[in-house]
């Protein structure tokens, strides 16, 4: 998965493979969850993890909405996940995740998250999963500042791409593309076979 910071708003882009060790579980996964109308959220590492967090922060974004008649910042969100994944550290098991949690409200911002609540504020672009090494080489390669969202559309496709073609752990049969700006949160699929290299 990857997060861009755009001139007018957040690029979010994924592949579709699960996997359980060498089984291929799904090519058809969901990374890319909408937890507001503006605020998405990219899923590397367990699925399932990865799931009961999403349906959390949506309750959590929900209520935090009716309580303060205003929706919650991109900051304040990342702030509560990191709470969250920090709190689970004291479990048995922490939750087994690595995620990148992205909105528009004043700008568009992109925070990532590991698995025991570390947040970091991303001023340009970030990826992760197995496939990251390979998406990064590109952004680096092709990211400017001012990136439109349609320039940084293509590049997300060329990074997702990347990973599939060169990390086992990545794949499918396409990769969602998600766009978030002043208007909210647009997810879209797009077939591998269809996508220029």
């Amino acid at each position: 998965t990857l997060g861009m910071v755009c001139r007018d708003g957040i690029v979010l882009a994924a592949d579709k493979k699960a996997t359980m060790g060498y089984l291929i579980a799904s090519k058809e996964s969901e990374k890319i969850l909408t937890l507001d109308d503006h605020i998405a959220l990219t899923i590397a590492g367990a699925s399932g993890d990865a799931q009961a967090l999403a349906r959390y922060m949506k309750a959590e974004l929900k209520l935090f909405s009716i309580q303060n008649q205003r929706k919650i910042t991109v900051k304040g969100a990342a702030s509560l996940l990191s709470n969250i994944l920090h709190g689970g550290r004291w479990s048995f098991l922490p939750y087994m995740v690595q995620l990148i949690i992205a909105g528009y409200d004043e700008r568009p911002s992109i925070y990532t998250l590991d698995a025991i609540g570390s947040s970091e504020e991303e001023k340009k672009f970030f990826s992760t999963g197995s496939g990251s090494p390979m998406a990064l080489g590109v952004l680096e390669d092709g990211y400017k500042d001012g990136i439109s969202i349609e320039e940084g559309s293509k590049l997300a496709l060329r990074a997702v791409r990347s990973a599939i073609e060169r990390d086992i752990g990545s794949g499918g049969r396409a990769i969602d593309v998600a766009v978030i700006n002043k208007d909210g949160v647009k997810i879209t699929r797009h077939d591998l076979d269809k996508i220029s290299r």
